[in-house]
């Protein structure tokens, strides 16, 4: 009976100490996300696509897709591509971008337009990958090294990713300092073992997109999580709202040439 009474009262303590404790969090209207991209490869294969999203209080989940916006783009000769919808706010064209053309997003959602305007940057290919199997801070580790050649005599900026099951990685270069020179992005994750497969893509971009995307990744590095998620800070990207510009959209336009290659762990 001692053995109850005590194991009772020990109970009681843990549930009087149970208190609910409610946040108020201030909710601000919901901001457009654009995420644009077009891209063009070697082979002259291409994917054009542009998804919406829309901001959401902190403490919801899922991701509210915008399905209802009117999506184009426009190329500096003045030809029109529409955008259709497709599913998970994706909206696609078989727009086929050309080296050095300038073009220009339209989006109208919600009775407002949406702008921005990029031109296709062409990117020096990806060449060969070497690996070490004694790399990262333990010594331990299999990195990866994608290299390419940057063009001398010319300002070129590169947004990089490596790609796998084990983990993703981005990065922004720009060629002040290796111009010229052969240079490599750099892949390093935990558990990649042999056999394991990652794909490299290097994209030709702006100095607008390279600032863009540098805080954008500092932001990530310095508190984790992913490029699209809610970041400490808010980051403008190239894209106006003409209608009403304090509600100006989150994300980026960017229209670009793309190198790919995909390495084998070995």
């Amino acid at each position: 009976m001692k053995k109850l009474f005590l194991m009772v009262i020990f109970f009681g303590i843990l549930t009087s100490c149970e208190d609910v404790i409610d946040v108020e969090l201030n909710d601000a209207a919901p901001r457009l996300v654009v995420e644009a991209n077009l891209n063009i490869w070697e082979d002259g294969s291409s994917q054009s696509s542009v998804r919406l999203t829309s901001t959401a209080p902190f403490f919801n989940n899922g991701i509210p897709f915008v399905d209802d916006a009117n999506v184009s783009v426009t190329d500096e000769n003045g030809t029109i591509f529409p955008f259709s919808y497709s599913d998970n706010g994706f909206y696609t064209s078989n727009l086929v971008p050309q080296l050095n053309r300038d073009y220009t997003l339209t989006i109208i959602y919600n009775n407002e337009t949406y702008t921005a305007t990029e031109t296709l940057y062409n990117v020096s290919p990806l060449e060969f990958v070497e690996q070490k199997d004694d790399g990262g801070f333990t010594g331990q580790d299999i990195e990866l090294k994608a290299f390419f050649t940057d063009p001398p005599n010319d300002r070129n900026f590169y947004f990089f990713e490596g790609l796998s099951e084990r983990g993703d990685v981005l990065n922004v270069y720009n060629d002040e300092f290796f111009d010229g020179n052969t240079i490599f992005g750099y892949y390093l994750v935990e558990d990649l073992a042999p056999g394991d497969e990652v794909q490299f893509n290097i994209y030709g971009v702006s100095e607008a997109y390279y600032n863009f995307m540098f805080i954008l990744l500092q932001q990530i590095s310095d508190q984790g999580g992913g490029p699209f998620e809610t970041q400490p800070a808010t980051v403008r990207g190239n894209i106006i709202n003409e209608t009403n510009p304090d509600n100006f959209p989150l994300g980026y336009f960017r229209v670009s040439e793309v190198s790919t290659l995909n390495y084998t762990v070995q």
